[in-house]
């Protein structure tokens, strides 16, 4: 009955029916009180409605009880939405083990999506059904956002920095992907599909487009030709700091202060390394502004990350 009316589309991800519960409690309550104030209203103005000229109505000098009530209410009331609020929040941002990560650019008037193992997609996003999938997200232009009402995910894609956003889809299907941030004259057209498969399916779809390279395996190409490996060396001693299990961890910087190297400190790093400096290195790294994509900045995260995952395997 509701998969008809737009405002309720289909629910097929695991936070689905989270938010759509929060949602209609919100909407009960504005509605309640909506209902009852307008009620309340019309009948005052006829009640107490001033029959003749002379007429003075009773002097009201207050009322504690009636004060506590709408006081102690509403209060009541919205502490439940903050608290609930912040549960499914949180809920929402804590990315779960075992993950799957795509990499995702927007750009007028298209996704470009990358999947680790080499394939890449324009519109589109194939994903195996029960599996928790982390998008890493950045723009090449405006700010875009990246929708799937399905989901019930929305989150802005930014110029300069990476997003990221989680969902789990539990029933496969065919979903459509927006974007809700009005980028331009063509944004109404900016849209194309999730694609949710079984995980043979997905498999199958994932070799079917041939012997693709992987993202780590062009990300070294980039390193390599960056000249990365000159500096950046794998056991330490570089004149830069090695980055084996940067992705994650807590780096001490020259000011003083600590900062968790995450995605977003990654780019910085490569586009302007003179931002925040590691302790004990000179600041002797140039920009590579301008020299490399946001594909191929992807390409070098994905590599990085692979040389976090040697690194933690050689020490298990």
């Amino acid at each position: 009955m509701w998969s008809d009316l737009p405002l309720f589309p289909e629910k097929a991800s695991s936070v689905a029916g989270h938010v759509d519960e929060l949602y209609l409690f919100l909407v009960a309550v504005a509605g309640f009180f909506s209902v009852l104030i307008f009620t309340l209203v019309t009948i005052f103005a006829i009640r107490y409605r001033r029959r003749s000229a002379g007429e003075r109505p009773k002097a009201i000098l207050g009322s504690l009880g009636l004060e506590l009530l709408w006081t102690i209410v509403p209060l009541g009331i919205t502490m439940v939405m903050f608290g609930w609020g912040t549960w499914l929040y949180f809920k929402n941002m804590r990315v779960p083990a075992g993950t799957m990560e795509v990499y995702v650019v927007g750009k007028q008037w298209m996704w470009k999506l990358q999947h680790p193992e080499g394939r890449s997609e324009i519109n589109e996003l194939h994903v195996p059904v029960n599996v928790p999938v982390r998008l890493v997200m950045t723009s090449e232009d405006v700010i875009h956002s990246f929708y799937v009402p399905a989901f019930r995910i929305k989150q802005d894609v930014l110029p300069g920095r990476y997003t990221t956003i989680w969902f789990h889809a539990t029933r496969p299907g065919k979903y459509h992907l927006f974007c809700a941030e009005y980028c331009g004259t063509q944004h109404s057209g900016m849209g194309g599909w999730i694609h949710v498969v079984s995980a043979a399916e997905y498999q199958q779809w994932l070799t079917g487009g041939g012997s693709a390279e992987s993202m780590a395996s062009k990300g070294r190409t980039v390193y390599e030709r960056l000249g990365c490996n000159g500096c950046h060396l794998p056991e330490g001693g570089g004149r830069g700091p090695s980055l084996a299990g940067l992705l994650g961890r807590k780096v001490a910087m020259g000011s003083g202060e600590t900062v968790l190297a995450d995605e977003g400190y990654f780019r910085e790093s490569v586009l302007n390394p003179r931002a925040r400096l590691v302790a004990g290195y000179e600041a002797i790294m140039p920009t590579f502004q301008g020299q490399v994509s946001e594909e191929q900045l992807l390409q070098l995260l994905a590599y990085v990350k692979t040389q976090k995952s040697a690194e933690r395997t050689a020490t298990e």
